[in-house]
């Protein structure tokens, strides 16, 4: 270093210097010498103790202990334990200080001077309560990240008039922060609508947490949606827990099943949809939140109000814009679209070519799935992994349900005879189905490119895929 920063930092490091840090200094700064004598006191120290910082000049701390000015000296105990002591203390006007007093040593080991930092802990609380907040905000959104990273199992299909005009509605829904309830079979993809509404609302960079109320027990039901404290249950985590609303905050909380909700919980449930205000379990604070709500059910809410299983107050707060998801089988145009979706995901995963049959895209379109969309991809990746040909057979399936599949309705791919018997105009009929499913299955379900082929308009097509239903 040169010399003219040597002569720099001397000048800067002056004895009147220090004195001017002190006097200037935010925190209170008392300096005792090693009998317990204050040698030093900023003006800083006196307003908090409501004293004439001179009048603290010279006198000891064990004095200023027994004439009231405060109820503890933490200077006393630095001196007397020789080592750091951090404490709280209270002074005769009833400010909480909080204290630091360090102990420092002469060349003989001896204590020659103790310095004591001070603020008051009123500030120190309001600090920390901010720097808790920014923690469990923190936590939040390390939760709802949990959350993110699970992807999409799969996308809105739309080829069918029914469920084009339900997106449709679902756009328009997207906007505003009404109350969405769905109502639908299982498996129909109730999931894959929600995360639709969120992707297409203002909330889109916000967290979409689903929830599924009939997966979580009814005894931890509780905790998992407000959270809870450390300490608050037996078990419960050291650190504390941030519950389901408060991970959502800002974003679209999906409450699947609620048709299954125990009545205690729904009142609860009621009160903050009602409120916005959530308690953690244990605490005696409230946590304002900001949510989007979304619920679906497989059951009929509205039997459910009338046999008192569901409350109705919470059934007319969910029910604000309701949805309906028709089942697979009234949309059989998604059924093939669907199919070819998740060949081609399956194909990715396992690095297969593998492709429909003709009889096994007739199959598809014949089953009444029962499961609905996620009854669709299990079968599709069932038949990926199994299947030791590059075209897939499902007529065979072991699995197959039989009982949504009847002997009536099952084409004769299905049952593994092929005849054509009566007039003309009905043999002409099924060589035609025939050959529309032949050119279906050769298309990989593509209407488009199907009608192309067969030279009639797509809707053309469409209708004689109906008729064939």
């Amino acid at each position: 270093m040169s010399s003219e920063k040597l002569s720099a930092n001397k000048k800067f490091c002056s004895r009147e210097d220090l004195k001017q840090v002190i006097i200037n200094s935010y925190d209170a700064i008392m300096v005792t010498d090693g009998t317990g004598n204050i040698i030093l006191c900023n003006p800083a120290t006196g307003k908090l103790l409501d004293v004439n910082p001179q009048e603290l000049i010279g006198k000891n701390v064990r004095e200023l202990v027994a004439q009231g000015v405060y109820d503890q000296s933490i200077a006393y105990q630095a001196l007397e334990t020789r080592s750091v002591v951090t404490g709280l203390l209270v002074s005769r006007n009833g400010t909480k200080i909080m204290c630091t007093g360090t102990p420092v040593f002469n060349e003989n080991r001896e204590v020659s001077l103790v310095i004591v930092n001070s603020r008051d802990n009123d500030i120190v609380e309001k600090y920390l309560k901010a720097l808790d907040n920014e923690r469990m905000k923190a936590v939040r959104y390390k939760t709802a990240a949990e959350y993110l990273n699970e992807k999409d199992s799969y996308q809105v299909v739309a080829k069918s008039k029914k469920m084009r005009d339900l997106i449709s509605n679902s756009s328009n829904i997207a906007q505003s922060d009404s109350t969405v309830m769905l109502f639908g079979e299982s498996g129909s993809g109730k999931e894959v609508v929600a995360r639709y509404i969120h992707r297409n609302s203002p909330r889109a960079k916000e967290p979409f947490i689903p929830v599924n109320c009939a997966a979580i027990p009814a005894e931890l039901l509780e905790s998992e949606f407000f959270g809870y404290v450390s300490g608050a249950f037996t078990g419960a985590n050291t650190k504390g827990k941030a519950g389901i609303f408060e991970i959502a905050h800002k974003g679209t909380l999906f409450l699947d099943e609620i048709g299954e909700m125990p009545l205690p919980m729904q009142s609860k449930l009621l009160r903050v949809i009602e409120t916005g205000q959530v308690q953690r379990l244990g605490s005696t604070n409230v946590f304002q939140t900001n949510i989007r709500l979304i619920a679906a059910t497989n059951r009929d809410l509205q039997a459910m109000v009338d046999q008192k299983l569901f409350r109705s107050d919470l059934y007319y707060r969910l029910n604000v814009i309701p949805l309906y998801l028709p089942p697979l089988r009234e949309r059989p145009e998604d059924i093939i679209a669907l199919a070819e979706k998740f060949l081609e995901e399956f194909n990715r995963k396992y690095a297969f070519k593998k492709e429909f049959s003709p009889r096994t895209i007739r199959t598809l379109l014949d089953y009444s799935w029962p499961g609905n969309v996620r009854e669709l991809r299990n079968v599709i990746e069932r038949l990926v992994v199994t299947s030791t040909n590059q075209f897939l057979n499902w007529e065979n399936d072991a699995f197959i349900d039989r009982k949504a599949c009847p002997e009536e309705a099952v084409s004769p791919h299905l049952r593994g005879v092929v005849s054509y018997q009566g007039t003309l105009k009905s043999v002409l009929k099924a060589v035609e189905e025939e050959y529309i499913n032949q050119v279906l299955a050769e298309c990989n379900g593509r209407i488009g490119e199907a009608a192309q082929r067969l030279g009639i308009h797509r809707t053309m097509l469409y209708r004689k895929t109906r008729a064939i239903l």
